[in-house]
């Protein structure tokens, strides 16, 4: 990298940081508390990843994720999850019409709510796995295949599927191959008690919050790149990876715990992700290169669904975030 090229970058970080206080705010306007979840879908729509959020009804979810497309100035479309819905209820369906000019009958593709760039996937866990698949190949290629033909989705294409982790009964709970294809998994809790008063306080009012788009597609665009510029250091990326490969209970050298209470660990989409949320994380705070710290932070959203426990984890009523508090305290970082 010349040194024009860097200044530019430096210059870019700061920009970023600047627009992160600025959007920050703007949703704080609507969203009460919740800092983290906001930060964890900021760092995933920069990092060009996908977020699926856990938390029970009434918590704001789908507000949150309108708030932040309207924030951003990104095309949202919501997409409510059934029994009975079909992949092309999703991805679009060709339709026969009229050419009047010719008198002839054609195709015609009519393209489904997926052509967006902010998706939310409300319930992902109710629609059969074919259905589930349509989607998840769109977040993989961001392209939708119909007919034969393919079409490209907007950029950027940002993916949010909710789960509600009360109601089990009558769902088709997301294959592990398929949860990987999600960099965060974004646990959505109870507010605190000043901050619910504040909610009831601010919903019950007939005042509406007056929302700034504060960036634009494309400049979200530029700053996905530039967060693949982000250079770190080898030693965190060791950090990094070791971390991942010490939840597999094959791996030699594994702690005891990962081996009595974990059946398949993290592959090394882990590793990646783990970096790029780390990157992602620095220059949003307006450092020009990531810390241990961020790989921390990082761990809990993208190993957390990526952790198979076993019987016995299930028996000694230890889950993966455990694991995962546990895994942070065991491998250190080499100097």
């Amino acid at each position: 990298m010349s040194p024009t090229e860097f200044e530019s970058d430096i210059k870019a970080v700061e920009s970023l940081n600047d627009a992160y206080a600025r959007i920050t705010g703007e949703i704080s306007k609507v969203i009460i508390g919740q800092k983290e979840v906001i930060d964890q879908l900021l760092i995933s729509l920069l990092s060009s990843g996908h977020c699926l959020l856990v938390g029970v009804p009434g918590l704001a979810k789908t507000l949150l994720i309108s708030t932040l497309a309207d924030v951003l100035n990104l095309k949202f479309n919501r997409i409510q999850f059934t029994p009975d819905l079909m992949p092309s209820d999703i991805t679009g369906t060709e339709i026969i019409e009229d050419d009047h000019s010719t008198g002839k009958r054609q195709f015609r593709f009519v393209k489904g709510p997926v052509f967006a760039n902010i998706i939310l996937a409300d319930e992902i866990n109710r629609t059969p796995p074919k259905t589930q698949a349509a989607l998840l190949q769109a977040m993989q290629e961001h392209e939708v295949t119909a007919a034969g033909q393919t079409y490209t989705l907007d950029e950027p294409f940002f993916v949010l599927a909710t789960q509600n982790p009360i109601e089990q009964e009558g769902t088709y709970p997301l294959p592990e191959a398929q949860l990987d294809r999600f960099m965060f998994n974004v646990f959505v809790d109870y507010p605190a008690q000043d901050e619910e008063e504040q909610i009831v306080k601010s919903t019950t009012t007939g005042a509406e919050a007056k929302l700034n788009r504060i960036l634009s597609p494309e400049e979200i665009v530029s700053f996905q790149k530039l967060v693949r510029r982000v250079p770190v250091s080898d030693h965190l990326v060791k950090y990094a990876v070791s971390l991942v490969r010490a939840t597999r209970p094959n791996e030699p050298g594994a702690p005891d715990f990962v081996k009595n209470w974990v059946n398949w660990g993290a592959g090394p989409r882990a590793s990646q992700f783990l970096i790029l949320a780390a990157k992602t994380r620095a220059i949003l705070e307006g450092r020009p290169t990531p810390g241990p710290e961020d790989v921390r932070f990082a761990a809990y959203p993208v190993l957390r669904h990526r952790i198979v426990t076993s019987f016995n984890a299930e028996a000694d009523g230890v889950d993966s975030m455990e694991i995962i508090r546990r895994l942070l305290d065991a491998v250190k970082v080499e100097k």
